[in-house]
């Protein structure tokens, strides 16, 4: 029955892009890539990008209702806007809702990525009304699934837990350096919630006790909403690690081994993350990590790696970073644990579990599914009760094994 489902992945480099890839390798299955839809935020509503995009707006929907099969599984939750166009079946993947976030609680306090403008809050509406539409949804960790019950009023039943993995035949140990000098790392964009001011600062500190210490910075600055490599480099000054800092972009997937491969620890330091992968990719290629207690970060990597406590907590982070650095053998035990918690979270687990969510929606009446949108068009989506997939999330959670080590969070 699963040959009745037709995956849809964003085209691109970005980490969406790459889950939708993996879980089609995974499940053994071509995939109907939608080009430009890394949600498309940052212009203005009349811009002539915004003007543009409309064409490929509705390119995207026609290629959705040309796709011959009951049941599209949208990989993005910036998909979902298309979901009620699409003349099909549909579930989602959702992946975090730090854009819903800051538009719901702008003025509130500072902004996840970037504060919306009009245009963007017109397209999370679009992909919030998606997501309400949707046969079922899949999170990719206990802290999403928390977030679209509480934030977006999505009933708990509709969600199914299942998390990302990792292929520890790409990523493994290499022994291959691309610097002499000691190093510790960070992956990921530079956007404000990824906290790289308190980077810089404990990253300083723990450096007083490895003087020749580097901090290698993996990624590209972020999107076109807001200039935040300027910020960057504005914190990187402040805090005196400007001149100790390694900014090496957008790298290949070799090279991102090799980095992980040589680095004396990860760091993520996040005050959001939806799932956090760069944790979990650095364990399989035998490097240890130490992570916020922020999002998702703690149940990925359950006690395989060092939690270091409130993302903000500037001393916690230096004093965990300099232990670190400074301790081979407790480097050497979360290695062991982080290559054993890689190996839980492979992508063979994650496509068995996503193949349940397949069947459990497919064997569903369709009637039931209209339903529910009826409920939710009428009540909204904090009141509706409604819901499906029940028994197929029990089940679901029954059989993943590395479910049972993980806590929740948020």
């Amino acid at each position: 029955m699963e040959d009745r489902v037709a995956i849809v992945a964003p085209g691109g480099i970005g980490s969406l892009a790459s889950y939708a890839r993996s879980l089609a390798a995974a499940v053994h299955m071509p995939a109907v890539v939608v080009e430009g839809c890394s949600g498309s935020f940052g212009h203005g509503l009349l811009s002539g990008a915004s003007l543009a995009r409309l064409a490929t707006d509705a390119a995207i929907v026609r290629k959705l209702r040309s796709v011959d099969a009951p049941l599209l599984h949208l990989t993005s939750h910036h998909l979902a806007r298309y979901g009620p166009l699409s003349g099909h079946r549909y579930m989602v993947t959702v992946h975090d809702l730090m854009r819903h976030r800051d538009a719901l609680e702008r003025g509130r306090r500072p902004p996840l990525i970037h504060e919306p403008n009009l245009r963007d809050r017109l397209l999370l509406r679009l992909d919030a009304a998606g997501l309400h539409a949707a046969d079922a949804l899949i999170a990719v960790s206990d802290h999403t699934k928390d977030e679209l019950v509480r934030v977006l009023g999505v009933p708990a039943r509709r969600v199914h837990v299942v998390r990302e993995g990792v292929d520890c035949r790409a990523f493994a140990p290499v022994s291959r350096r691309l610097t002499a000098e000691p190093y510790v790392l960070y992956v990921g964009s530079e956007q404000p919630r990824k906290n790289l001011a308190t980077l810089f600062e404990a990253f300083m500190r723990a450096r007083v006790a490895v003087p020749g210490l580097r901090l290698v910075k993996v990624g590209a600055a972020g999107g076109p909403e807001a200039p935040f490599r300027e910020r960057t480099l504005e914190h990187a000054r402040a805090s005196g690690a400007l001149p100790h800092v390694v900014f090496a972009e957008r790298v290949s997937h070799e090279d991102l081994v090799a980095w992980y491969s040589g680095a004396l620890c990860l760091i993520q330091p996040s005050r959001h993350e939806g799932f956090g992968l760069p944790p979990l990719e650095a364990m399989a290629c035998d490097c240890p990590v130490i992570v916020s207690a922020a999002g998702a970060f703690p149940e990925v990597i359950a006690d395989a790696g060092l939690v270091y406590g409130a993302p903000d907590d500037v001393d916690a982070l230096a004093a965990a970073l300099t232990a670190m650095v400074s301790d081979a053998g407790r480097r050497a035990a979360l290695v062991r644990a982080g290559r054993e918690r890689a190996a839980e979270l492979s992508w063979e687990r994650t496509a068995a579990l996503t193949r349940e969510v397949w069947l459990a929606t497919l064997r569903e009446p369709l009637p039931q599914r209209e339903q529910l949108v009826g409920d939710l068009a009428g009540r909204g989506g904090r009141d509706a009760e409604v819901g499906h997939g029940g028994a197929g999330l029990d089940g679901l959670r029954a059989r993943d094994p590395a479910g049972k080590v993980l806590r929740r969070v948020g």
